[in-house]
């Protein structure tokens, strides 16, 4: 059959719609229309660094969309239900038996590799074959995915906001409630308020935390933390970032959450930490100088890199939406939507900081 889709064509390049060629549902497979897709800065990083995803191919790894065809072999998903995608994982290492699909020995093929488990891709263009990304690509309005990186999800709820949840905010929220699982009157500073950072903030409000100190550059980013959850908000282009975590906190807090991969930024994070504090690294990072001795090991500190909120989508996601129900996760605060035909426009925003989750509206 053939559906729409943003095909990207090289590094750098901007996407380009097209009616693309999408194959025949395989035994193991779904086929949804798609509703619609958040933008994240992973996609970007894709599209915009030699190495990370063979191109030409479609991006987009936020998909939520309805099922509208199973292959003979898929019992978990029906047609018509609504689904949320998130990253693919192989289920059968030790990583996904023991409950850390994040960190499954075929994270990066899977989702990087530009093929389905098996070798193929379900897209073309002109008979040329297009690499798929997450095992999903929903910058399509029809997406191809094997039927286990599905999450089914309540039908009360708008399907066009719950995409961003399968990646960027399901990595906020479970870095703080899964990974670093602070406790009540326990601190927290969150360096970066987009979606993921935001997320972030939210799942420390859930918990109870205190401080939760958000640190940005934008101050309109800034308030929002602060409507979200945030008990103390830091500009770190007017202020000294570490001494004003001090201050508020007293000696520095448990824990941190680098979401923007700045390095200064990161040597910032381990430095507002107490002695025995943990920092997590959600963010894209590169080299990093650190004296290990006086940064890390003389009081005790940790560095960790969280992938995914260390989540289980089929179990994490349904939670969030359960919190957002309840009106302590309003993460629809977050999103502006934009037509498929608005991809680029979304890109733009979200890389100037204007958006903060664009999502694109996938079938009208």
């Amino acid at each position: 059959m053939k559906t729409k889709a943003a095909v990207t064509f090289g590094l750098g390049q901007p996407f380009e719609i097209h009616e693309i060629d999408v194959a025949p549902v395989k035994a193991d497979e779904i086929r949804l229309k798609m509703v619609a897709s958040g933008v994240c800065h992973t996609d970007a990083v894709a599209r915009d660094l030699e190495g990370v995803f063979p191109l030409p191919g479609i991006l987009g790894h936020e998909g939520s969309g309805i099922v509208e065809e199973v292959g003979a072999d898929v019992s978990t998903v029906q047609v018509g239900d609504h689904v949320v995608l998130s990253f693919a994982s192989c289920r059968h290492c030790d990583h996904c038996l023991s409950g850390h699909p994040t960190v499954c020995s075929e994270f990066n093929p899977l989702n990087f590799g530009g093929v389905l488990a098996g070798g193929q891709t379900p897209y073309s263009l002109n008979d040329q074959p297009l690499s798929i990304f997450f095992g999903q690509s929903s910058f399509s309005q029809t997406v191809i995915t094997k039927a286990d990186n599905a999450v089914v999800v309540d039908k009360d709820v708008d399907l066009a906001l719950l995409g961003p949840l399968g990646c960027g905010l399901q990595t906020g929220a479970g870095t703080v409630l899964n990974r670093l699982r602070p406790k009540a009157s326990e601190g927290i500073v969150v360096f970066g308020t987009g979606a993921v950072g935001l997320s972030a903030i939210m799942a420390a409000r859930v918990i109870g935390c205190y401080p939760i100190i958000a640190v940005d550059v934008h101050e309109h980013r800034l308030e929002l933390a602060k409507e979200l959850g945030a008990t103390h908000v830091i500009n770190g282009s007017t202020t000294d970032t570490v001494a004003a975590v001090h201050r508020i906190s007293g000696i520095g807090v448990p824990y941190a959450v680098e979401t923007t991969g700045v390095a200064a930024v990161v040597k910032q994070s381990l430095a507002a930490l107490k002695p025995l504090g943990v920092v997590a690294i959600v963010g894209f990072t590169g080299e990093v100088s650190l004296n290990i001795q006086n940064e890390l090991m003389a009081e005790g500190k940790s560095m960790i890199g969280v992938i995914e909120g260390d989540s289980i989508p089929k179990i994490f996601i349904p939670q969030l939406i359960a919190l957002y129900k309840q009106g302590k996760f309003p993460f629809d605060r977050l999103v502006q939507f934009y037509e498929l035909d608005q991809i680029n426009q979304a890109f733009a925003d979200s890389a100037s900081g204007a958006v903060i989750k664009p999502v694109l509206r996938l079938n009208g």
